[in-house]
């Protein structure tokens, strides 16, 4: 277990391990699988008490990617469209989309805003949002401040549980990547029980044949 804690602690204070942030992070924002919040969450969480990396660049590397990267998912939606590739088309993926759309009609700040603490959320609202046209100057202002708040929630998370376990490097960012994630899932199902309500409604309204 020492040996973990040496292997973490010198990573952490390592240059490049910012640039792993940046592409974690750049590439989370139009392919899910890609772990950026485990890795920001974790790196925080060993600043807490080692101090490296540092807390507040890595908040801004970690914005930087994340900006970056939802732009660039905004692109290809402009570009590509919202069925060009097979995991697009399966039916949980389209009813994202479908329902991106419309929210994207009704309340597109608050949406782009809260779908970047999502990992598969931002992706389907910033792919519809480049295949719907959605303004691009607006989308870029919107992404600015929800990659800001979401760097600064990360970090803050690491930081808090991180302090708990001063000689448990593993411990304390296993811990904070496990509410992270728990967070995440918890705005994950009341995104998704906000969306069922109104289909619900609309199915109830439809007239019996």
């Amino acid at each position: 277990m020492q040996a973990i804690n040496d292997f973490i602690l010198a990573a952490a204070g390592q240059p490049w391990v910012l640039f792993v942030v940046l592409a974690c992070c750049i590439i989370d924002g139009f392919f899910p699988p890609i772990p950026s919040e485990s890795v920001v969450v974790g790196l925080s969480a060993v600043a807490a008490t080692a101090g490296v990396p540092n807390p507040w660049l890595l908040m801004l590397v970690a914005a930087l990617g994340a900006f970056s990267g939802d732009n660039i998912a905004y692109l290809i939606g402009r570009r590509v469209g919202t069925r060009r590739w097979a995991w697009m088309r399966n039916s949980r993926m389209q009813s994202a989309f479908r329902w991106a759309g419309r929210e994207l009609r009704k309340r597109p700040a608050s949406l782009i805003l809260v779908a970047r603490f999502v990992p598969i959320g931002r992706v389907a609202v910033n792919l519809t949002a480049g295949f719907t046209q959605y303004p691009h100057l607006r989308f870029v202002g919107l992404t600015a401040l929800s990659a800001v708040l979401w760097a600064a929630y990360s970090v803050g998370i690491g930081l808090f549980f991180g302090q708990w376990f001063e000689d448990n490097h593993l411990l304390g960012a296993t811990i904070a990547i496990v509410c992270a994630v728990g967070l995440g899932i918890v705005v994950d199902v009341v995104i998704n029980r906000a969306r069922r309500t109104p289909q619900a409604a609309e199915r109830m309204k439809e007239p019996e044949a």
